[in-house]
């Protein structure tokens, strides 16, 4: 789980970019002081994760079509200050105030109708879209933030961005993954014909006092993957 945790972090951190090769397990299991099968566990592991290739001339990093979702990004940006992996690139499609679909307005606690921040965004990698990104924001977030509803990079991330204007820091967050149908709108965007049901993760989060700060849902692009890994007790 080190040499496996170690590399990871160097894949996501940039220090192995994208097509870097990686030690042979010989020299991993060397280095690290284990036996070759046991190192050559922890690069399966990270195979299985979609971050390397392997081929009879080494180990690659290859992120591939491997998703990144928003509790990625929150966890990268707090981790290395970027939200981004290598070769990664963010597209604003669309920001602005715009009245609460009832969704939305049930989901952040408030009257539908009410103004909250609307903010779309296309991740992309040489491989095409990433995800089709979707953030509903409460609207008062704009008088402190008012880069929010400006269709351009931000200074920061969103989630650092809020925490550093509003003092509202994103301590918990709830993950649903649904087949959803792709609208119109995104279709386009997605390469997708509307109507066709795509995998999507919306993504809850609250502050430290228990109030909602951003509800969001990303619709992944084709051919795109979804992993994670727990540690079970």
């Amino acid at each position: 789980m080190q040499i496996t945790d170690h590399f990871r972090q160097q894949i996501n951190d940039g220090v192995l970019a994208q097509d870097a090769k990686l030690p042979p397990i010989a020299e991993i299991a060397n280095e690290w002081g284990v036996a070759t099968a046991t190192a050559a566990k922890a690069i399966k592991q990270l195979q299985a994760e979609g971050y390397v290739r392997s081929s009879t001339q080494g180990t690659f990093v290859d992120l591939g079509q491997r998703q990144t979702t928003g509790p990625d990004r929150l966890q990268m940006l707090r981790v290395g200050g970027s939200g981004f992996r290598p070769g990664e690139r963010v597209e604003i499609v669309s920001a602005g105030l715009v009245p609460a679909p009832t969704e939305v307005a049930d989901t952040l606690g408030m009257e539908s109708g009410a103004q909250v921040i609307r903010r779309q965004r296309r991740y992309l990698d040489d491989q095409g879209t990433v995800a089709l990104s979707t953030s509903w924001l409460p609207g008062n977030f704009a008088e402190t933030a008012p880069e929010l509803i400006e269709a351009g990079p931000l200074p920061k991330m969103t989630f650092g961005l809020v925490e550093e204007r509003t003092g509202r820091r994103a301590v918990r967050r709830r993950d649903l993954v649904e087949l959803r149908p792709v609208p119109e709108d995104a279709a386009e965007l997605l390469g997708i014909e509307a109507g066709t049901q795509a995998l999507t993760m919306s993504n809850f989060y609250w502050d430290q006092h228990g109030s909602m700060t951003e509800y969001a849902t990303d619709f992944f692009g084709v051919g795109r993957q979804l992993s994670a890994e727990y540690d079970l007790p």
